[in-house]
């Protein structure tokens, strides 16, 4: 329990150095967080020059946003918030964008159109996830965006990564996930 009043404690102190220009402040933010965010764009299939993107403009919320925060605590909460709309808002803007043949032969009907019913349990699905996720601890939503890395990461990385034993992370990722179906 005390590593996760130091999590914590280092999450506050690290958003209020950060938000008074601390250059070292922001790096360890983005060291830290980074996997959470780039896990939230892979749930969302999210990849490649796709997923850079849609973290940069994430990082640049939480440029323009890191004074507003009133808990700075729940800064990890805010960046899966923040990376989740930026996502859907992304996948929106490419729908939009959908390229067609005008010498097609039937331009009535479109058999790649998605069904708008599976469109909304999906979303509906997604959101309860993320709010499962929002109840795990900053450094299980850590090792799970670790674990959601493209390209993967060994277990061995991971385990550098997180100060744990190569052993423990298996069962602990099961823990993990059996909460959040049972959530």
């Amino acid at each position: 329990m005390v590593r996760l009043e130091e999590d914590s404690a280092t999450v506050v102190s690290l958003t209020r150095a950060a938000a008074a220009g601390d250059e070292s402040a922001w790096a360890d933010i983005v060291d830290r967080y980074a996997p959470l965010v780039m896990g939230v764009l892979a749930r969302f299939r999210v990849y490649d020059s796709d997923a850079q993107d849609v973290s940069q403009v994430v990082w640049l919320r939480l440029v323009e946003h890191l004074d507003d925060l009133r808990e700075p605590r729940a800064l990890p909460r805010w960046l899966a918030t923040t990376a989740r709309n930026e996502c859907l808002r992304f996948l929106r803007a490419r729908r939009r964008t959908v390229p067609f043949d005008p010498l097609a032969t039937d331009l009535r009907h479109d058999p790649d159109a998605a069904d708008p019913t599976e469109g909304m349990l999906r979303s509906e699905r997604v959101e309860a996830l993320l709010e499962a996720l929002g109840e795990l601890s900053e450094r299980e939503q850590t090792m799970l965006g670790l674990l959601a890395q493209e390209p993967p990461l060994s277990y061995r990385e991971i385990a550098g990564r997180m100060g744990i034993s190569v052993g423990s992370i298996g069962p602990t990722r099961m823990r993990m996930l059996m909460r959040l179906t049972v959530a």
